[in-house]
């Protein structure tokens, strides 16, 4: 799993899981939330684009992401291409809830943001997408507040 960040360039899991530990440790006294999305472009019916972005949030007072791109074949379904986006949030999540709790940081809890909303053609899949995410122990926040997915990781998908 390697990540990319905007300023640090290409990290690893275990370096970029790093960077978010000390972000907060900078500043320990100010509340953090830590923030998995995941958001997908189609690209002229040959493949999609899939990013999931790692956001560590100083509530406040500004954030750091790191992001990871992956290209799969062209998905026609839009539900196929929400769930596998879930999918890779919840892959991600469980991945850094492993390392907080192998590190004693448990003070972090993880909301995944998923790309869905009341409005469009999303709206269908919201009860069974927060499902999979709540069901799995994470918060799960959706459009307008998922921003995590909807600017983080959307950014990087084109």
């Amino acid at each position: 799993m390697d990540f990319t960040s905007p300023t640090l360039g290409e990290l690893s899991f275990d370096e970029t899981f790093a960077e978010v530990i000390a972000y907060t440790e900078d500043r320990p006294q100010e509340q953090y939330k830590l923030i998995i999305g995941t958001d997908s472009q189609a690209h002229f019916r040959q493949d999609v684009c899939f990013v999931t972005a790692i956001i560590i949030h100083r509530v406040g007072k500004g954030a750091r992401y790191f992001y990871k791109r992956q290209k799969h074949r062209y998905m026609e379904s839009l539900r196929q291409r929400i769930y596998y986006e879930t999918f890779l949030s919840l892959e991600v999540a469980a991945s850094m809830a492993a390392k907080l709790a192998a590190n004693g940081n448990s003070r972090l809890n993880i909301e995944i943001h998923l790309d869905v909303g009341e409005k469009g053609d999303t709206k269908e899949m919201i009860r069974e997408v927060v499902g999979l995410v709540i069901g799995s122990g994470f918060r799960a926040c959706i459009k307008p507040l998922s921003y995590g997915a909807s600017k983080v990781a959307d950014k990087h998908t084109k």
